[in-house]
């Protein structure tokens, strides 16, 4: 198993940063499905301390006893004859699906979208090492919002607006942009525009690029993300033996096997947050 980490410039208005995969027998090439590695190196902010307070859920849109992961849901939607191909099914599979892959990145969320939800479809934390300290064993929850949209077509700079919205809406624990962060998720990676739209942005926020599946191949966020709490963070891929996407130094194909994080150049296998800890 090899982890590679990504490299790129800060983030700059109207300059998108670019992507690159090092090759064994050639010039450096983009590819846009993997996620540059993010490390601020000027940056002198420190996260803020999280409030003592237990964060109160909202209820989510149908009862619990229903369904509460991807695989229940299935289940719940079988029982009732719900359609496999309605909007409603493919939108809260999503969901649940993005919780499930993102818990593997210590995210711990909790899913919480309906008629009213304001645009939110997802809340929880996220426990990220703490950048005033240099060890990866202290570390700190960040709290999350979550955006998901499941349709098969990019995201534009119209859904990074409509994520903005999202803090204005956000439930009382989720309030305001101290050590609050939010991320827009979908099936596409990011559009120049998106990329754009977040480096624009005056809120912490984020992008994830996560397959119907559940597999997540870019994750990226803004400055504003970095000086509330992901300074030194960033998240590389990871290639096991036996694909064909990639070649590795020993002239072995490799495969990309999903993103790992970094802490300051060095992987960090987090603790893997179960759906809904939070």
């Amino acid at each position: 198993m090899k982890l590679t980490p990504r490299h790129c410039p800060p983030w700059r208005p109207y300059l998108s940063p670019t992507t690159t995969t090092p090759r064994t027998n050639g010039p450096w090439h983009h590819n846009p499905r993997q996620h540059p590695y993010r490390s601020s190196s000027n940056s002198n902010s420190n996260p803020p301390s999280p409030s003592n307070r237990p964060l109160i859920y909202p209820e989510p849109p149908t009862k619990s006893d229903h369904h509460h992961d991807a695989a229940s849901y299935a289940a719940y939607a079988a029982r009732t004859g719900l359609d496999p191909t309605s909007k409603t099914y493919l939108g809260t599979q999503y969901e649940y699906t993005v919780a499930q892959s993102l818990a593997q990145l210590s995210f711990s969320l909790k899913r919480v979208g309906g008629r009213s939800d304001l645009g939110i479809d997802l809340l929880g934390t996220w426990s990220v090492p703490s950048s005033s300290s240099s060890s990866s064993s202290s570390s700190f929850p960040l709290r999350i919002l979550v955006q998901c949209k499941a349709f098969s077509s990019p995201s534009g700079p119209q859904h990074v607006r409509e994520l903005e919205g999202a803090f204005v809406g956000a439930p009382p624990g989720w309030r305001g942009t101290s050590g609050v962060l939010a991320f827009l998720v979908a099936m596409q990676p990011a559009t120049k525009g998106v990329r754009e739209a977040l480096a624009r942005s005056r809120w912490p926020m984020g992008f994830v690029a996560c397959e119907r599946e559940g597999r997540v191949v870019q994750m990226i966020w803004n400055r504003r993300a970095e000086e509330e709490g992901l300074e030194g963070l960033g998240v590389g891929v990871r290639f096991l033996e036996g694909g064909s996407d990639a070649r590795g130094g020993d002239g072995k194909v490799a495969r990309e096997d999903g993103l790992v994080l970094f802490w300051k150049g060095v992987p960090y296998v987090p603790p893997k947050a179960e759906m809904g800890d939070a």
